[in-house]
């Protein structure tokens, strides 16, 4: 059986963006021996669930859109990039159905804020306004080094490490996790100033990982990068749809 894996489009307002990001995540999703189905940001609710009917695991991706800081109880400061409404309708709908049938879900920059926010937690607008940021977490895509990351022991990131692997990953985000959501630990923070760069479902039945670095864009050269998506897609190939018990109409 085909293993497919539900992926939106990055944004609803810059084709550009999307043509220049949305195939590395097609290729890694092909490549970890997985099938992806792109959802379109301008199609109905109902045509959404239906293609959601036939996939076993969702990823979030990337966008070069903030989230609107009203969803997670703040005001937008000047340095937070305008919202995309487009998008969050639709990553709303593949959160409600990854965790209503716990399907496997590998969130992305933008996606792995996303997961947070829909989980309850709060985000860092700007990580230079805030002073949180000590290395540069935003220096071009063509970087592929641009901080180490410290995995914790005992998740499913350190699960994957490939012995000798290289742990400094690249970076694009000016925005990070503040406050973890409900039963988000974190599992990956740079050591250099503790910006939070991985977090994880408390779960051992559900696979829920989210990180802020790009790992398709990596895929062919990083053993890291490969071991993510082929961690995830296995779990998607071994996806089964939940038992709904039966209800007993009392004697």
């Amino acid at each position: 059986m085909t293993t497919r894996i539900a992926i939106p489009e990055p944004t609803s307002k810059d084709t550009a963006y999307n043509q220049r990001s949305l195939p590395q995540y097609i290729a890694a999703i092909q490549s970890s021996g997985a099938v992806a189905t792109v959802i379109p940001l301008h199609e109905r609710q109902d045509r959404v669930a239906r293609l959601l009917a036939n996939v076993q695991g969702i990823l979030l991706p990337g966008s070069g859109y903030d989230l609107d800081p009203q969803a997670y109880g703040e005001s937008r400061i000047p340095a937070c990039n305008e919202p995309d409404p487009g998008r969050a309708a639709v990553d709303e709908l593949l959160l409600q159905d990854g965790f209503n049938l716990h399907k496997p879900i590998l969130a992305i920059c933008y996606g792995v804020q996303a997961l947070n926010v829909w989980r309850n937690g709060s985000l860092i607008q700007d990580l230079n306004q805030d002073g949180k940021a000590v290395v540069n977490h935003a220096p071009g895509r063509e970087v592929q080094n641009a901080h180490p990351v410290r995995i914790a022991p005992g998740s499913r990131l350190a699960s994957v490490v490939p012995d000798g692997g290289d742990l400094r990953v690249n970076s694009s985000h000016h925005q990070a996790l503040r406050i973890p959501g409900d039963n988000l630990r974190v599992t990956a923070i740079c050591p250099v100033d503790g910006v939070i760069e991985g977090v994880e479902l408390d779960s051992h039945e559900h696979f829920v990982v989210g990180i802020q670095w790009h790992p398709e864009r990596t895929y062919t050269t990083s053993a890291f990068s490969r071991a993510i998506f082929s961690a995830f897609t296995g779990a998607a190939s071994n996806w089964q749809p939940r038992q709904v018990e039966e209800s007993v109409a009392p004697a």
